[in-house]
C-alpha cells in the first residue's frame, strides 16, 4: 500500500558509550527511529532518507523492513553510514557527537511524495545538513494543501555550523508547519533568554496550528492560538532516553491516523490532547528499554485506541 505517513531525513548508526565505556552500535537518526514506531503502530508509513550500501546501511533497511515500514522511497548510495555517538550519563541521557562528513545520511535528493500522502514529517538534522537541508526544505514548501505537517525541531547544537542559516531553514518549515514538535532544550537554542513557554507561544506566530512542547518526563504542554493545556507523563523506570522523543512523534501520527483525524482537525484541541497522551504512552515504553526499540501496537492495550475508535 502506498504510504499516508511519509518520514523524511536521516538515517544513522548510534555508537551508545556507556558509563563504564562499553560500546554499541544501535540503528538509529530521529526520522528513522519514528518511522519505525509508526510501523510498529500500525501506520501506513515510508521512509524517505539516504542509506548507504555498506553493511550498516544493509542492516537499516532490513530493519524498516522488519517494522513494516516501506523502503519505496529509500536511496540508497555508495558512501559510508553516517554516525552519531551518543554519550550515556548516570540517568540514562544521551549526548551526541556526529560524524557526517561524505556519509550517507545528507545525501538526500528530492523526490516526489506518494499521491496518498496524508502526513510528512520532518526535522532533526534534515535541517542541518547539507545538501539534504535543502531537499528537505523544497519537499515542506511544495508538500499538497491537503497534507498535514509534522516538525520535530530537535535541535543539534553541537553540528549547526551557521546559526542563522539554521533559523532560516526553521522558518521556511514552520511556516508550513501544522504541528511542531519541540523540547525545551530546542526552544533554549533557538530562543535563548526566553522561557519555554513564551517561545513556544512565538513558534505559533510564524506558522503552525499547534505546538507540542515536552518537558522530559514531567509533562506535555499542548498549544494553540486560542488555549493550553497540559497532558500529564506518566512515571517509569528509565533505563536510557534514546528514541524517546521519536517515538512521541511516531506515537501521536500514528494515533491521529488511525483515528481518522486529517490537517483539518488540527484545529481540534482535544483531539491533540489525546494524541498527546497516546504519544505519551508509547514514548514511556521506550524509556524503560535500552536504546530506540518503540513497542508494538499489541504492546499497548486495546484502550490505548481510545473509546472513540469503537
Amino acid at each position: 500500500m502506498s504510504p499516508v505517513i511519509v518520514v523524511v531525513g536521516e538515517a544513522l548508526v548510534d555508537l551508545v558509550i556507556g558509563l563504564d565505556g562499553t560500546v554499541s552500535a544501535a540503528l538509529g537518526g530521529a526520522p528513522y527511529n519514528t518511522a519505525r514506531t509508526c510501523g510498529r503502530l500500525g501506520a501506513t508509513v515510508g521512509f524517505m532518507g539516504a542509506v548507504s550500501d555498506d553493511r550498516f546501511g544493509t542492516m537499516m533497511a532490513a530493519q524498516l523492513v522488519d517494522d513494516r515500514v516501506s523502503t519505496d522511497l529509500v536511496q540508497h548510495v555508495s558512501v559510508p553510514t553516517t554516525l552519531a555517538a551518543a554519550e550515556l550519563d548516570a540517568h540514562g541521557a544521551a549526548t551526541y557527537r556526529f560524524y557526517t562528513e561524505a556519509t550517507s545520511a545528507p545525501a538526500l535528493r528530492p523526490a516526489a511524495l506518494p499521491a496518498a500522502t496524508e502526513t510528512l514529517f520532518a526535522g532533526g538534522l534534515g535541517l542541518v545538513l547539507a545538501p539534504m537541508a535543502a531537499t528537505v526544505v523544497g519537499i515542506v514548501e511544495r508538500v499538497g494543501d491537503d497534507v498535514m505537517v509534522m516538525v520535530d525541531l530537535n535541535c543539534r547544537p553541537a553540528v549547526i555550523d551557521d546559526r542563522d542559516r539554521y533559523l532560516g531553514r526553521v522558518d521556511a518549515v514552520l511556516a508550513r508547519a501544522d504541528v511542531v514538535k519541540v523540547s525545551d532544550d530546542d526552544l533554549a537554542y533557538v530562543s535563548p533568554g526566553v522561557s519555554p513557554i513564551d517561545a513556544a507561544r512565538r513558534l505559533l506566530t510564524v506558522g503552525p496550528r499547534a505546538v507540542l512542547l515536552t518537558a522530559g518526563g514531567s509533562h506535555v504542554t499542548v498549544l494553540t492560538a486560542h488555549d493550553e493545556r497540559v497532558v500529564p507523563v506518566e512515571p517509569v523506570e528509565v533505563v536510557d532516553t534514546i528514541g524517546a522523543g521519536d517515538a512521541f512523534a511516531g506515537g501521536f501520527m500514528s494515533w491521529w491516523s488511525a483515528s481518522g483525524r486529517r490537517r483539518a482537525d488540527v484545529a481540534d484541541v482535544e483531539g491533540l490532547v489525546a494524541a498527546a497522551a497516546a504519544a505519551n504512552r508509547v514514548a514511556g515504553i521506550v524509556c524503560t528499554r535500552r536504546g530506540a526499540d518503540p513497542p508494538w501496537r499489541h504492546e499497548l492495550g486495546d484502550d490505548w485506541n481510545g473509546p472513540e475508535w469503537g
